[in-house]
């Protein structure tokens, strides 16, 4: 089965940077879409960036500059530079995948990005 496992998370100060990774098992990954999601608490979960299986991104609006998706398909990974960070990204972020021809999604367990001074 698909399993999707995230790491990097942790505490920063404001201004700071963190690199996320998500390693994929049991999909093909290169022909998958890719996505990072972040929830707050008491907030709704929401999309930050996506990379297509051809590397076109997507950003929401609020980590346009600062954020950076990108993917490896020989490592089966996904990355989220993040950079400039601010108290309001702090989030559990999710990694998604999303595979070709398939009405399937899945999500790994998440990792926790604290930004805080």
């Amino acid at each position: 089965q698909v399993q999707l496992v995230e790491s990097g998370g942790g505490l920063v100060q404001p201004g700071g940077s963190l690199r996320l990774s998500c390693t994929a098992s049991g999909s093909i990954f290169r022909d998958s879409a890719m996505s990072w999601y972040r929830q707050a608490p008491g907030k709704q979960r929401e999309l930050v960036a996506s990379i297509s299986r051809t590397g076109s991104t997507n950003y929401v609006d609020s980590v346009k500059g600062r954020f950076t998706i990108s993917r490896d398909n020989a490592k089966n990974t996904m990355y989220l530079q993040m950079n400039s960070l601010k108290p309001e990204d702090t989030a559990v972020y999710y990694c998604n995948e999303r595979p070709l021809f398939s009405t399937l999604q899945y999500w790994g367990r998440g990792t926790q990005v604290t930004v805080s001074s």
